[in-house]
């Protein structure tokens, strides 16, 4: 029997893709947040010790994964600003790999689209 993934289990998927993207480009984890909905997914620090914030999205294709909501962005840059830290964003397209219109399975293959992460300049908006 096919089960669905939850919207919780998808964004858990995205979180363990990123963050694997994240450790291999060399960042350190302070502190790892995997509920839905709760900002940011991952707090990070670089080798010259600065400190980001990482927004993890799970998007179901079709919809762009890349694209955000430049209200709400703008406002956790704010909060970001008042931490000293960057703002990184990770958007994950998920899609059942045999049939799009389908929900991604538990256990079954999984077609992913991933464009690495995307530096959220302070300066923009």
């Amino acid at each position: 029997m096919n089960i669905p993934l939850s919207k919780q289990e998808l964004h858990n998927l995205a979180m363990n893709h990123v963050g694997k993207d994240l450790e291999s480009r060399g960042f350190e984890f302070i502190a790892v947040n995997s509920k839905l909905k709760k900002n940011p997914q991952f707090v990070c620090i670089d080798k010259n010790k600065q400190y980001y914030f990482v927004i993890v999205k799970a998007i179901l294709l079709p919809e762009n994964p890349n694209n955000y909501d430049l209200v709400w962005m703008a406002k956790f840059k704010q909060h970001a600003k008042s931490h000293d830290s960057k703002v990184l964003y990770a958007g994950v397209g998920l899609a059942n790999s045999e049939n799009k219109n389908k929900p991604v399975y538990l256990n079954k293959d999984y077609f992913i689209e991933y464009n690495g992460i995307q530096v959220i300049d302070d300066n923009l908006n």
